[in-house]
């Protein structure tokens, strides 16, 4: 499929179709991964709630069944200091819930943890040697970065502003995720926490596309072919899409997770720090109306999660984070190859036919 009016990503990756399946934590594992890879796209497999173990095991079975490049994914976050104030008054928030559903507020409090990326993690990609590796948060240090471009891999990693693609760009990156404010998941931004400096993906390629020299994936609310044609005719060489692989039978997704997909109301998504300490989008349920999808008292990235776990043990759809992007009423059921060769062939029919 070399029609497309920009190859650069096919050409850069080793890829045949311009299409990137989202590393989402949680949801993808090695089928994904593995299905996404086969049909001509590019598989990513999420590493952040991964041991280095399991990520080794995950990415020797990808090895195993395909040949195809794949990319790995991490985060870049720095590990909090410790708050027990904030950590304390976080829970006093929740007290009611505790006693409303019969879970032991006396009880120590579950660690929620995302895992950065680190020397452990360097060794895995030196030893298992993906063709791509991706990051959220901006990019580690100098030296880990160094090693994983010695093993010959590509980087890539996500902008939410212009400013933070002008970054990665002047750091190394190969090239770059735009990532607009329709995006489901994490933002992945970095400069600076301002919620106000999110931009929308149809608004934000461009501008990225204008201000940097390497390629420019397009991420956040393409979930069918409109979505893939818009996002090259704006500049994009490739687009990641996520929140519509969540349909597919290879994503791991809670029986809550699997109904608010398939019944929430298009406007039902926000952007909420309440799960994790740093905004990410998802469907609303009720702690997000109830507490307010933002709150200053949630704990910093990855800690908020842990005062959450018992109640999310009573009560699964109210308590746990659904994430979405603005897009997922688009979501159609069908496997993971299907969508990956729908997106590029119904994608390319739309650009080449335009008048």
């Amino acid at each position: 499929m070399k029609q497309w009016p920009d190859t650069r990503i096919l050409d850069l990756l080793g890829i045949e179709l311009p299409i990137i399946q989202a590393p989402m934590a949680g949801a993808t594992n090695s089928s994904m991964v593995i299905a996404a890879c086969n049909a001509g796209g590019l598989g990513s497999m999420p590493a952040a709630m991964l041991s280095t173990e399991q990520l080794r095991e995950e990415l020797k079975t990808i090895r195993q069944h395909t040949q195809h490049p794949i990319n790995v994914n991490f985060f870049c976050h720095q590990p909090p200091a410790a708050d027990e104030q904030r950590a304390k008054e976080w829970k006093d928030l929740l007290q009611p819930y505790y006693q409303e559903l019969g879970a032991d507020f006396e009880a120590p409090t579950p660690v929620s943890n995302r895992a950065p990326f680190d020397h452990a993690a360097c060794e895995v990609i030196e030893a298992l040697r993906p063709e791509v590796v991706s990051f959220h948060f901006a990019l580690p240090e100098k030296s880990l970065l160094d090693r994983v471009k010695a093993t010959g891999a590509k980087v890539l990693s996500s902008a939410t502003t212009v400013a933070e693609a002008v970054w990665l760009e002047q750091h190394g990156c190969d090239a770059i995720i735009a990532m607009g404010y329709e995006a489901g998941g994490h933002r992945g931004m970095f400069l600076n926490d301002d919620l106000s400096s999110q931009v929308g993906t149809f608004a934000l390629v461009p501008q990225v596309v204008d201000a940097v020299k390497v390629p420019v994936i397009a991420a956040g609310g393409i979930a069918d072919a409109r979505g893939v044609a818009a996002a090259f005719m704006l500049g994009a060489s490739a687009v990641q899409v996520g929140t519509a692989y969540l349909f597919t039978p290879e994503a791991k997704v809670s029986a809550s997770h699997h109904k608010a997909l398939r019944t929430a109301k298009e406007s039902e998504t926000a952007v909420t720090n309440l799960f994790t300490g740093r905004p990410a989008r998802g469907i609303l349920n009720r702690v997000m109306r109830e507490l307010g999808p933002m709150s200053a008292k949630a704990p910093a990235f990855p800690l908020a999660g842990g005062a959450l776990m018992p109640l999310r043990a009573k009560d699964e759809a109210d308590f746990s984070n659904l994430w979405a992007g603005q897009a997922f009423t688009l979501g159609v059921e069908m496997s993971t190859a299907q969508l990956t060769r729908k997106l590029a062939e119904e994608g390319l029919e739309r650009l080449l036919n335009r008048a």
